[in-house]
């Protein structure tokens, strides 16, 4: 119960995510310890965010930043091209918050990616062919949902107009 609150006390204090090899390390346990702390203490009703960088806890949760304007966009494109889209956003300014699919049988699926720089992009793209993960477009033939965040509306437009000169279908943009 100890190593929980000092979890707790741990990621609420954070400016950064930390990683679960990182947080294993720091109580001497494995990281599946910890994957099963924070199961255990997101079903106590704590909120706890899991990225590609790591573990955190919301301040504000990201979607309600001030300053910032937030935008859905519904994309389709091969996964190849996953690393070009993302690359894409980040270096226009912009924020991705999430990813999220529709599946025929299991509705949506949401996945919090928290990307703001070409190293989260780059090191998630590295882990996805280090593993061989498929990403979640696989599940609904490249269709998918982003949502962005940027310090001004035109960040956006201009980062979802090169990706239409680069070829990239854009479905829907709200």
């Amino acid at each position: 119960m100890e190593r929980r609150d000092e979890l707790m006390r741990i990621l609420q204090g954070s400016e950064e995510p930390l990683t679960g090899a990182d947080l294993a390390q720091r109580f001497g346990v494995t990281r599946q310890v910890i994957v099963q702390d924070i199961a255990v203490l997101r079903a106590k009703g704590f909120a706890i965010v899991a990225t590609p960088q790591g573990y955190f806890q919301p301040k504000v949760y990201p979607h309600h930043r001030s300053g910032r304007v937030f935008r859905s966009i519904t994309i389709n494109h091969a996964p190849e091209q996953t690393e070009k889209e993302l690359l894409t956003f980040v270096d226009a300014g912009v924020e991705v918050l999430d990813v999220s699919v529709d599946h025929p049988i299991y509705g949506e699926f949401v996945a919090s990616l928290m990307f703001s720089s070409r190293r989260d992009v780059l090191h998630f793209t590295k882990a996805v062919a280090d593993h061989n993960a498929p990403l979640l477009l696989s599940l609904s033939g490249g269709i998918h949902r982003h949502t962005l965040a940027a310090k001004e509306e035109v960040m956006i437009d201009e980062a979802i107009e090169t990706l239409k000169n680069e070829g990239f279908t854009i479905l829907d943009d709200h």
